[in-house]
């Protein structure tokens, strides 16, 4: 597919406006494409979107060729705990994202699995080949991928029937009067800025366990249990019982404790294997940087 050019006659308004009214793109896509040199105004390159050109002059938009689906493979070094033909069990660092996606066609954990499994099925699409679900970019821990159809499909049912048991370590801030507690909100996009998710009783169901492990100063170690699989749950229901988790850009306190990084491990994961009906169970050791967030929080392993 080609690149493709429409051109547009200023009427006064700015170019963000004027272009995406024009070509049915956001005004952020339209931003983008500006910043990227892709508009110029009578012939002379613009690339602010707020700029305004005067009515009369020609504007014209090119919008360059998609680049290709398929995501490559890159050898990113990965730790593979499991493998065999109908699945794997990996470790996903801190500040790596699961598949491609808009400002992050490559250096994926997609882009890791394609380079070091020998197989993946395709039936989660090509962007997101093999993948049963997914973490947050900087949550670490453990991910399932299925290296077959059969096995995506038979793992993606475990998953929707809550036959596959995921526990996190999260350390939050404050501490707690009860050892365990159920929170049972639902989550939705946020209705004030959909780059969030928030708790809305119109979302989706979502459940999720927790049971304190330990407590530091000012800070509380969780293990917590997701019955539900929602768009950062875990991240969301804390911040919504007044416990964000530590180091979260997003939904934590800009004075919290600090810490290396956001403080939520997916460190365990029990399911039962596809092919030969076995109940399998592993966790991922807490990497140094999360370890080193406890201890100068006064949690000591």
């Amino acid at each position: 597919m080609e690149a493709t050019e429409m051109s547009v006659v200023a009427d006064g308004r700015r170019l963000d406006v004027l272009l995406s009214e024009a070509s049915g793109l956001s005004r952020s896509r339209v931003a983008t494409l500006m910043e990227e040199g892709h508009v110029t105004v009578e012939g002379q390159v613009v690339n602010k979107a707020g700029l305004k050109a005067k009515a009369g002059q020609r504007v014209v938009l090119t919008i360059p060729a998609p680049r290709p689906a398929v995501p490559e493979a890159q050898d990113i070094p990965l730790t593979i705990l499991y493998e065999d033909a109908d699945l794997a069990v990996v470790v996903k660092p801190c500040g790596m994202v699961v598949h491609p996606a808009a400002g992050n066609e490559d250096g994926t954990l997609v882009n890791a699995l394609l380079h070091h499994l020998d197989s993946l099925g395709g039936i989660g699409g090509e962007l997101r080949p093999g993948i049963v679900h997914r973490l947050d970019k900087d949550t670490s821990g453990l991910l399932l991928v299925a290296k077959n159809d059969a096995s995506q499909l038979a793992l993606s049912e475990q998953l929707s029937a809550r036959r596959m048991e995921k526990h996190y370590r999260a350390l939050v801030e404050g501490s707690f009067r009860e050892d365990s507690g159920r929170i049972e909100a639902a989550i939705a996009r946020s209705r004030k800025d959909r780059k969030k998710m928030a708790v809305d009783e119109e979302g989706r169901e979502a459940i999720t366990e927790w049971t304190v492990l330990s407590a530091g100063r000012g800070v509380t170690l969780l293990d917590v249990h997701i019955l539900t699989g929602r768009t950062h749950q875990i991240r969301v229901h804390m911040k919504h019982i007044g416990h964000p988790v530590c180091g979260d850009p997003i939904y934590g306190s800009p004075k919290g404790a600090k810490v290396p990084r956001l403080m939520l491990h997916a460190y365990s994961l029990s399911f039962t294997h596809p092919r030969t009906g076995e109940r399998m169970t592993f966790t991922a050791e807490l990497p140094e940087a999360f370890r080193r967030g406890l201890q100068g929080n006064g949690i000591e392993l």
